[in-house]
């Protein structure tokens, strides 16, 4: 007997990884629209050098998320998801950290 099925409830199985899969894509956006206004705010004075570099290595770091949240949008879609690896959280984690400090090595 499964645990929610003691208090009358059957979980359904396939809403929990929806909502998750909804949760990955929401957030892919938003880096992806931080990263939009980061490389405007960085070019508008016009393309100094280090501004483009940092600028290239949100870019490389925002793709980098991508494939992560792209290969984890894609487990989710079997019946039985697997849980998220260490691996993952960690580089998710880190481009997530790489984002925050490189938007704010924009701010001078």
């Amino acid at each position: 007997m499964a645990a929610g099925a003691r208090d009358g409830y059957e979980r359904d199985p396939g809403l929990q990884p929806e909502r998750t899969r909804m949760a990955w894509r929401r957030t892919t956006l938003s880096c992806a629209v931080a990263g939009v206004l980061a490389a405007r705010q960085a070019l508008r004075g016009g393309p100094d050098p280090l501004a483009v570099l940092v600028v290239a290595l949100i870019a490389l770091v925002f793709l980098a998320f991508l494939g992560a949240a792209n290969r984890r949008v894609h487990a989710l879609a079997t019946a039985r998801p697997p849980a998220l690896s260490t691996r993952a959280a960690v580089a998710t984690a880190a481009c997530t950290l790489a984002l925050a400090a490189l938007g704010a090595g924009l701010l001078r």
